[in-house]
């Protein structure tokens, strides 16, 4: 196993991945956020949404401005009804909170997340020898999935409630080179943006460090917050496509794992400001720092979130590439993370509101 260029807080990243934030009900992993913000920030502050928000004030007479985005929710599902017999086991039929295959689904560990506290669970899956040929041919469907607590329907239905969340269960490890786990999307991210907070100390624009809600059902908490804290200057951070895996062709690869961050130029949401991009590269070639170059044919980012505000913005955004998106192993080159670490620290410490980003 090779050394990646700085020493992971393994702990950290750890509890950020495998702590539960569906979307819209990201409470646990804002209280972390809010935590580490403690010590690198001037101040913090949240909005109705649950954006949390860590400003490092630029010199007094600056009124430039920078925001980084990741955001804290993960896909998971919504319970919406409980089903079995009455004198049976119950079963929870659920709605899905944000994009997920179908074909990952069967006989993963989940957590149903109460009111009155978690309950754990598994999502089903018939023998396939008990199926016959149509049964296992037929294409798996979200609705399809019946989520089993292990108790009687009656109990079910006293411990959970319609709108009860429910996140799939997983731990975090290394792997070789690599960093596998759930929730990568974009927990992630959220550790490279904690990591930059700590290591800048006086810029010379205003940055705000934002932890995003709900980006996994449509870029929501960062279209509200590009209103309210209206920057000058918005990058994103968030996973990408790495399908550098067998059963891929070079150029259906999007990244490629360890070949650095991963410099954004599109996705089916934004197309990033050419000035943006381009500033980046020369600041990754400057500085040494290993990148690549991202167009994703489709997805969406907290990138186009700040896009859409009111007025004309540039945008930018810094990819970690991932392998196996939107599943329960998500996995990413450990250099890579430290290179998006890396990449970011020195485009802000470098930014002095000076730049023309207009075209």
């Amino acid at each position: 196993m090779s050394t990646p260029a700085f020493e992971f807080d393994m702990d950290l990243l750890t509890e950020l991945t495998e702590t539960s934030g569906a979307p819209g009900y990201e409470d646990r992993i804002r209280g972390l956020v809010e935590a580490e913000f403690e010590e690198s920030v001037d101040r913090i502050r949240s909005d109705a949404m649950g954006n949390v928000v860590g400003t490092l004030e630029g010199e007094s007479d600056s009124d430039y401005s920078v925001a980084v985005a990741a955001h804290m929710d993960e896909i998971g599902f919504m319970v919406r009804h409980v089903e079995g017999k009455d004198d049976g086991s119950g079963f929870l039929e659920v709605d899905p909170l944000g994009g997920w295959d179908a074909r990952v689904l069967k006989a993963q560990r989940v957590t149903v997340h109460t009111e009155d506290g978690d309950l754990p669970g598994v999502i089903g899956s018939p023998p396939p020898h008990t199926l016959d040929e149509s049964e296992r041919e037929k294409t798996p469907k979200v609705e399809d999935v019946a989520i089993d607590l292990g108790l009687p329907k009656d109990e079910v239905e006293e411990r959970v409630s319609p709108g009860d969340l429910v996140t799939i269960d997983q731990y975090t490890e290394r792997v070789g080179d690599t960093i596998t786990g759930k929730a990568l999307d974009d927990r992630i991210c959220l550790f490279a943006m904690l990591e930059v907070a700590r290591r800048i100390d006086d810029p010379d624009v205003t940055i705000h460090f934002c932890a995003t809600v709900q980006e996994e059902v449509g870029l929501r908490g960062a279209r509200a917050l590009g209103v309210d804290i209206d920057p000058d200057l918005a990058i994103a951070l968030d996973v990408t496509v790495a399908n550098d895996v067998p059963g891929f062709d070079a150029g259906e690869y999007v990244t490629t794992l360890g070949d650095g961050a991963a410099i954004k130029l599109k996705d089916s949401s934004v197309i990033t400001s050419p000035k943006v991009h381009r500033r980046m590269k020369a600041v990754a070639e400057e500085e040494g720092i290993d990148h690549q170059f991202e167009i994703l044919p489709a997805g969406g980012t907290d990138t186009a979130g700040f896009q859409h505000t009111h007025g004309a913005k540039p945008v930018g955004a810094i990819s970690v590439p991932t392998r196996y998106l939107h599943t329960a192993t998500e996995t990413a080159h450990a250099d890579d993370v430290a290179s998006v670490i890396d990449l970011l620290e020195a485009v802000l410490v470098s930014e002095d509101g000076e730049y023309d980003y207009t075209l």
